[in-house]
């Protein structure tokens, strides 16, 4: 619900406060320009479009503040941007400046322009003669009859657009497969060589550490064998010789034991050094060992560098940087890699035959989608055209009949299987056709409106009802036809709030609240102001409005449009 609106300096508006009450609310007035304001206000508010040019001549910037009740997903919207509601109102500003940027800002905070029109979408509706030709397109058509169809449909649009991009998207891989044959034939060859290459060289982790010590033991059989030779000998003079370092600690060890018994501090180092003496005899065991099993062995080097080149030239295809603490781990990772991707390309069932049985499924997830999308317009095209139908002949249109017609498309879109295409039937004699082509701007005022309140009935169910504005919905229509407009937008205020600018006194002797549009001159400015009349000033306008002038006889006919007995049963 909109609760108040305050234009300042906007247009030919120089300040101006609208309280809009619930019910029907009636903008009248001479001044197009006006009107047209507080129109593009209340597009500001939004989220619509700034205009620098919209700023009133001399003013520095033009200011639109709102008070609107914000209810549904309007509510979390509004949390999500950090809008604070003040008693359940939410208050919203929209400053344009003549000059640069304008500025939103929403329950005293700024936010972008994109937050106000989402919540404007939750809340309001606005309808003007732009939208007769909206009307006219087959997705407004389509549009009409899923919002008919209800919450179910909004459900089966939402699983048939999914299925839809699915199965497109399956398509596009399936064509980029086909594409790429030759492609993957060479990715293939190329996996399979290098494959070869590693299988016949059979590498293991850590196996080029290993194959480096041993070629350098191999390279140097001869220093090896001096210096574990010489290391023996001086630890144990096999040739009975004075030498060696393990007769000089035995010698030792006698000494100390032999001043232990006299000191015990000598008995702690003989131990000491017969442990040390322990461990030299294991030293001159394994140097013994070690010496007898150095050999040359050329061959075995050749092979060992033969084995170091063929890893190497792995790693340098297939692997990291020598410089890495295992250069063999990166080709061992490779050839994982690749043995996957073999088994992938080769695999039974696999490739373009698995491609393609996925493509089956996904065209056959998005027929049935779209079977159920048609079904429920096939339902509801009935009840809207029964609905429809009432509401023309309220509207003066007796005999006018609208056709739901379902045309084939050649393929399955988001949208489903068929174009909805709305026709008119003037009367029964007449062939129907579609309202892009035969309706007149009248018809198109009235079949419109009826369309709206034919999809109110459904949404008050569910509490859904936005605000509804109507822009001159009335053009093209008069006499009767616009008495009963006034009466269907009276109707459609049971449930919401309605505001319609109009031009028409039938329509608008039905409003709760009338607000006219007038302009004054001090002889130097024109203001233009809004301001509510009741009483006799709300006959006056209606008597202007009828015929132009405020004579006796248009103020006899204005006071019978707001005492008529229809007017009083809408009210009831």
């Amino acid at each position: 619900m909109i609760r108040e609106l305050r234009l300042t300096d906007l247009g030919v508006i120089a300040d101006a406060t609208i309280e809009l009450g619930t019910g029907l609310t009636a903008i009248t007035g001479e001044t197009g320009a006006g009107k047209t304001m507080l129109l593009t206000g209340l597009g500001l508010l939004l989220g619509g479009r700034a205009d620098p040019a919209a700023v009133r001549p001399g003013a520095k910037q033009a200011a639109v503040e709102g008070r609107l009740v914000p209810a549904g997903d309007a509510v979390a919207i509004a949390e999500d941007a950090g809008a604070m509601l003040d008693e359940g109102e939410l208050v919203v500003v929209r400053t344009v400046a003549a000059e640069g940027r304008s500025r939103a800002h929403l329950g005293g905070r700024s936010v972008p322009m994109g937050v106000l029109a989402e919540i404007g979408a939750e809340l309001v509706t606005v309808h003007g003669q732009s939208d007769q030709v909206r009307l006219r397109a087959p997705a407004q058509q389509r549009a009409a009859l899923d919002a008919y169809a209800g919450e179910q449909q909004a459900a089966a649009l939402s699983e048939l657009a999914t299925a839809h991009e699915r199965r497109r998207a399956l398509e596009a891989e399936l064509e980029r497969w086909d594409g790429e044959v030759a492609a993957r034939a060479a990715e293939l060859e190329q996996l399979e060589a290098a494959l070869e290459r590693i299988d016949a060289v059979q590498p293991v982790a850590c196996e080029l550490d290993e194959l480096r010590g041993e070629t350098e033991r191999l390279d140097n059989v001869e220093a090896l064998l001096e210096a574990a030779t010489t290391a023996r000998a001086a630890l144990d003079d096999e040739d009975g010789g004075t030498g060696g370092a393990m007769l000089a600690l035995d010698a030792a060890r006698r000494a100390l034991e032999s001043g232990a018994a006299h000191d015990a501090t000598l008995g702690d180092w003989a131990q000491r050094v017969a442990e040390a003496i322990h461990l030299l005899n294991d030293v001159v065991t394994e140097t013994g060992s070690y010496a007898a099993s150095l050999e040359a062995d050329p061959e075995r080097l050749a092979a060992v560098h033969e084995r170091r080149a063929a890893l190497t030239d792995l790693v340098r295809s297939y692997g990291g940087s020598a410089d890495e603490p295992d250069p063999l781990l990166p080709v061992l990772a490779y050839a994982e890699t690749a043995r996957a991707r073999v088994t992938e390309l080769t695999a039974p069932g696999s490739g373009r035959e698995a491609l393609e049985h996925r493509v089956a499924e996904a065209r056959e997830r998005e027929r049935t989608a779209a079977a159920v999308v048609t079904e429920h317009r096939c339902t509801a095209a009935s009840g809207l055209t029964t609905q429809v139908d009432a509401e023309l002949d309220g509207l003066a249109m007796r005999g006018a009949h609208l056709q739901v017609e379902l045309l084939p498309r050649p393929e399955i879109g988001p949208n489903g299987a068929e174009d909805v295409e709305l026709r008119l039937q003037p009367h029964p004699d007449a062939p129907a056709r579609p309202i892009a082509k035969g309706a007149s701007g009248g018809e198109l005022s009235r079949i419109m409106l009826a369309l709206e309140v034919a999809l109110a009935s459904r949404r008050a169910a569910t509490g859904t009802l936005p605000v509804f504005v109507f822009d001159e919905v009335d053009s093209g229509v008069g006499g009767r036809a616009a008495t009963e407009v006034g009466r269907r937008l009276a109707d459609l205020a049971q449930h919401t709030q309605v505001v319609v600018v109009t031009h028409l006194a039938q329509v608008a002797a039905f409003a709760d609240t009338q607000l006219v549009v007038s302009k004054s001159s001090d002889g130097d400015r024109v203001a233009t102001t809004v301001h509510e009349v009741t009483g006799a000033d709300r006959e006056r306008e209606l008597a202007r409005m009828l015929s132009g002038e405020e004579s006796e006889a248009a103020r006899r006919h204005a006071a019978e449009l707001l005492e008529r007995p229809e007017r009083a049963d809408v009210r009831r």
